[in-house]
């Protein structure tokens, strides 16, 4: 795909997100809706949650869900419009990277003393029900990113002490689960729970912040966490979703967390100006088995390894986030980048109306225009090409 086509689509589809002031729907908001799904217990409200994931149909005008500005998707769009302001000079560009981050400082998790962020829904499982805007490690990670970009452009000491705060959320208020391989962060501050990919995208927060203050005991609490993070690489060069210290039994979900794994990997890589052949050699492997074996050779990733369907917009995004900043590593992971974006456009992307759509099944597909989901998530990932 040229940069010409490339240009365009990140136009319409920055139009469609500006018309809609940022706000939409999510996979995940069925718990918002004036149903009392409360009333009928913790599985009853798990299961909502799911069916608003499964639904092809968008009932959300008629169960009174709103479209809600969500702090994570804010982040990602925060990030892409820093891209695309240190591409073209656009100021316009910046002017909508200074209206995002104001909104995600009043969009901080209510009640907490660092910043950090939660989603915009109430989020429920079988064993737990978790309140609007409670924090996570992923959500305070992703808006973190955005902002550090935003500070990279604006170099102002406001924006440097936001950074540090959300380090002191990461190190003050998740739990630690220590083992002989390293540290793993929690993913909430519910539980000690061992998720591969939030426990790094904490440590890539807290290299942000060693790049800031240079506090060294940073430093050794960033290795033990990459060490952890190694010692659960399979020989194939994937990663497990989770893991139960206890027992040692794995949760297996091989989908675009490969390519959050990766990415914070090279992220701190790139951000401690690590020189470690161990690090090097499980992005190399992990990018063998996210390139062999998740996307075929259209470019079209698994839904979740082995099952090819259905092909979600997020596994797309992430692909061409991750080949994008991996060109170094391969010549050919640019131009499989491009060959995703091509892929994903040409069959997940509404020209007409200016958003990209959720999933696509063999007989079907699903069009709701998630906000964070899809929007923010596509709009990121063209902003690195």
């Amino acid at each position: 795909m040229d940069a010409t086509a490339i240009n365009k689509t990140i136009a319409e589809l920055s139009a469609f997100m500006e018309k809609e002031n940022f706000r939409g729907w999510d996979p995940y908001d069925y718990l918002n809706s004036w149903i009392p799904f409360r009333w009928f217990g913790k599985m009853a409200q798990a299961v909502a949650v799911q069916a608003g994931k499964l639904i092809p149909f968008n009932l959300r005008p008629l169960m009174g869900i709103r479209k809600e500005e969500n702090p994570k998707g804010l982040g990602l769009m925060l990030h892409a419009y820093c891209n695309l302001y240190d591409k073209t000079g656009n100021v316009k560009y910046l002017k909508v990277a200074d209206y995002l981050y104001e909104r995600l400082l009043s969009l901080r998790s209510p009640g907490k003393t660092e910043y950090c962020w939660g989603y915009d829904f109430i989020w429920a499982n079988p064993q737990s029900v978790h309140p609007k805007y409670m924090p996570s490690v992923v959500v305070s990670s992703f808006v973190g990113q955005g902002i550090y970009r935003y500070y990279r452009i604006k170099q102002d000491e406001g924006v440097k002490k936001v950074l540090v705060s959300i380090g002191n959320y990461v190190t003050n208020s998740l739990q630690v689960t220590e083992t002989e391989d390293g540290i793993c962060f929690s993913y909430t501050e519910e539980e000690a729970d061992c998720c591969y990919n939030a426990s790094l995208l904490g440590a890539e927060i807290l290299a942000i912040v060693y790049t800031l203050s240079k506090e060294e005991t940073l430093l050794k609490v960033i290795r033990r966490n990459i060490d952890f993070i190694l010692a659960h690489q399979h020989e194939d060069g994937s990663w497990g979703y989770s893991i139960d210290v206890r027992t040692g039994k794995e949760r297996i979900q091989v989908d675009f967390h490969q390519g959050f794994i990766l990415c914070s990997l090279g992220h701190i890589k790139n951000l401690l100006a690590l020189e470690d052949a161990r690090v090097d050699e499980a992005i190399r492997r992990g990018l063998r088995y996210y390139r062999g074996v998740q996307f075929n050779v259209q470019g079209v990733s698994k839904w979740r390894v082995p099952k090819e369907y259905p092909v979600e917009i997020h596994n797309q995004a992430q692909g061409i986030i991750t080949f994008s900043e991996f060109s170094s590593y391969d010549e050919e992971y640019k131009e499989f980048a491009e060959r995703i974006a091509d892929w994903t456009i040409a069959h997940m992307y509404s020209r007409k109306k200016g958003y990209f759509y959720y999933r696509k099944f063999k007989r079907y597909t699903i069009r709701i225009p998630y906000m964070r989901w899809s929007q923010a998530w596509m709009l990121l990932a063209l902003s690195t090409i």
